[in-house]
């Protein structure tokens, strides 16, 4: 993984795909600027990389305010001089899981907020510092459910469908740029968002492993490192991409 000295931001860095990504950078010799909207969370993952000699910085932000994700920018650029690559991974999921019938406004909003208008201030702004500095890379995650149906999982689809958009529209517009934007597309990830709808329905735990071929979901750290090889110097002919890692699910 050709990431050495990069100066990395993860959001949603405080658990889950976020936290092993970020550690996971920071093994290969990046400088990871980890952010979560809560900050004890984002200090915990940063703790645990310094911990483990690797280099971190805490910058907290909430996606869904534009005036945060500049302020987690500008922090970062004037810190560290510059912005590598930018993985944009903090999502929410919906409080209700429901037909688009009876979908509660709350939940389109509150998710729409966070899982599509906040990858895309984080996209501008980021895109910003790149064509600045001449150089860049983003990585957005997206899901399996942004290639294929989710039932009752309106928003959450509607939102991971539009970071493929977006990142395929903006890696054209940018691909003469030197930057180059990717999306990976975890299918059932062990995660916190897997834990809670789970902790509602127990009874989805066989159901879902049933329609994934490997027959088991996947981990935080498979995710993590598709994401870092995107973000290496190893890749530097791909672009507008969505890497999908489903365990053979979309099959």
């Amino acid at each position: 993984m050709q990431v050495q000295n990069k100066i990395v931001i993860v959001t949603g860095a405080g658990s889950g795909i976020g936290a092993a990504t970020a550690k996971h950078f920071a093994k290969h010799k990046a400088t990871v600027i980890v952010s979560d909207i809560k900050e004890g969370k984002a200090k915990r993952t940063a703790d645990q990389i310094l911990d483990e000699g690797g280099k971190a910085a805490v910058i907290p932000a909430n996606v869904a305010s534009y005036e945060e994700v500049e302020t987690l920018i500008a922090k970062t650029v004037d810190q560290f001089g510059q912005l590598d690559v930018m993985v944009n991974n903090a999502g929410i999921g919906p409080r209700n899981m429901s037909k688009t019938a009876e979908y509660t406004l709350q939940d389109w909003d509150n998710v729409i907020a966070v899982n599509q208008t906040g990858v895309f201030y984080c996209m501008k702004l980021a895109l910003q510092q790149m064509m600045k500095q001449g150089y860049g890379n983003i990585v957005n995650i997206a899901s399996l459910a942004g290639l294929k149906a989710s039932l009752n999982n309106l928003s959450y689809s509607a939102s991971k469908f539009a970071v493929v958009g977006m990142t395929k529209s903006a890696a054209l517009e940018y691909a003469t740029k030197n930057i180059r934007i990717n999306a990976v597309c975890p299918g059932y990830t062990e995660s916190a968002l897997l834990n809670k709808l789970l902790s509602v329905r127990p009874d989805m735990d066989d159901m879902l492993k049933s329609v994934i071929p490997m027959k088991r979901y996947g981990q935080a750290e498979e995710i993590a490192e598709a994401v870092v090889w995107l973000a290496s110097d190893a890749t530097k002919f791909i672009t507008g991409q969505t890497i999908t890692l489903d365990g053979g699910t979309s099959l």
